[in-house]
């Protein structure tokens, strides 16, 4: 790496450090969730009748599906989540998003973007933030 990528590296790396510690300690501190547990609430929350396949909700969150499990039995303890059998094949689980779960996503949402506001675009132009959306999507493209 040149010394300029090197720059670059060390600086997304303080980055994925440090933004996902601060939004994991203000979700904890704020609504008693984890990032993945608010991740899980808010695919669920966007999706037609607030139900996932539970293998297209770990694609969504980024998760493996084991993971996904032990999240959603958290969620589930809680009474925010619910599985249940997808009628047309058995081997499905489906996750569904309870009312309750629903109005935790409610109450625990603006919360979360103010964080997010705070933590990234205040400190960004809107140039800025429109080159780092570009940027972020160029990285997550699957090679």
């Amino acid at each position: 790496m040149t010394d300029e990528q090197q720059n670059a590296w060390r600086q997304i790396v303080e980055l994925l450090v440090r933004v996902p510690a601060a939004i994991e300690t203000q979700l904890q501190r704020d609504a008693g969730l984890t990032h993945m547990g608010y991740l899980v609430l808010m695919n669920l929350s966007e999706s037609p009748d607030r139900r996932l396949p539970m293998s297209r909700l770990a694609r969504n969150a980024s998760a493996s599906l084991s993971r996904l499990s032990h999240v959603v039995a958290r969620l589930e303890k809680q009474g925010w989540v619910r599985r249940e059998k997808d009628a047309a094949d058995g081997r499905v689980q489906i996750a569904v998003l309870t009312d309750e779960g629903w109005a935790k996503v409610v109450e625990t949402a603006p919360g979360h973007a103010e964080a997010v506001q705070r933590l990234i675009f205040d400190r960004l132009t809107t140039a800025q933030a429109r080159q780092l959306a570009k940027v972020a999507e160029a990285l997550t493209q699957n090679p």
